[in-house]
């Protein structure tokens, strides 16, 4: 049972996070550079060269922009993860495993922070590509935001579960290599998942994130590889996962502490 002091830790945990994030502005702005590169250098110049004459539909950019904008919140926070091993060092994790509420609750305020984060920069990059790129309305901007926000729940659980696993930045950053550009790469988000060889198909259909970039990839331009109840329900699915094995990993850091 959820009590008011469940909902408390919740709330205090998320709010330590954000405001972390917020007085970091170098962090914020530095993350903005990569996105915005790979959106208006490589798609309107190199990557719009080489898909020339391919099955995308309509203007490259604009069939990348929501492959960037899931890159954008996708490595934001994944990367989240790192701040476990920073308050390992510092204690404060073992302050607020020892703090009487649930494990559970803790690693929900956790996700909630790294969600925020993510959805801060996917908000405006979102408003960039609604400028620039694409029509963004009312009901497409709701759309996306929510599957944002089911992905980076995802993706930010997956962050944390690595870090609860590790002690060191150099094994996080090894460990982040090997997952995260595979899953960006192999999700469709700079190229057709169709012109992949057979054998690499595979890789791209066990890929969540390929789901999410169909998701966004439908609310934004009307264009689908797989239906979109298809796309949502994988998404859900990986989130439930994501969230026992995350919970569980919490206990275990409760237990070493």
């Amino acid at each position: 049972m959820v009590t008011v002091l469940e909902f408390h830790g919740i709330y205090a945990v998320w709010k330590r996070e954000l405001l972390v994030y917020l007085r970091e502005k170098e962090r914020i702005i530095g993350s903005f550079v990569s996105p915005l590169l790979w959106l208006f250098v490589f798609g309107s110049g190199i990557g719009a060269s080489m898909f020339a004459g391919t099955a995308i539909v309509g203007s490259y950019q604009a069939y990348i922009f929501p492959g960037i904008l899931t890159m954008s919140v996708l490595f934001v926070s994944i990367f989240y993860g790192l701040y476990i091993i920073w308050d390992r060092r510092l204690d404060f994790l073992k302050e607020v495993l020892v703090a009487p509420v649930s494990r559970s609750s803790i690693f929900v305020g956790k996700v909630s922070g790294g969600m925020s984060d993510a959805l801060i920069q996917g908000l405006i990059i979102m408003i960039i590509g609604a400028i620039f790129i694409v029509h963004i309305g009312p009901v497409q901007f709701i759309g996306t935001l929510l599957i944002l926000a089911l992905l980076t729940y995802f993706t930010t659980s997956l962050g944390l579960i690595i870090g609860a696993s590790l002690e060191t930045q150099e094994g996080f950053a090894l460990v982040m290599n090997f997952v995260m550009w595979p899953m960006f790469f192999f999700s469709g988000a700079l190229f057709p998942v169709s012109q992949l060889p057979a054998y690499l198909k595979p890789i791209s259909l066990i890929n969540p994130v390929t789901y999410a970039v169909d998701a966004m990839r439908t609310v934004l331009l009307g264009q689908a590889l797989f239906p979109f109840y298809l796309d949502i329900g994988i998404l859900l699915a990986f989130s439930f996962v994501a969230s026992i094995i995350g919970i569980m990993s919490f206990g275990n850091l409760q237990q070493t502490k």
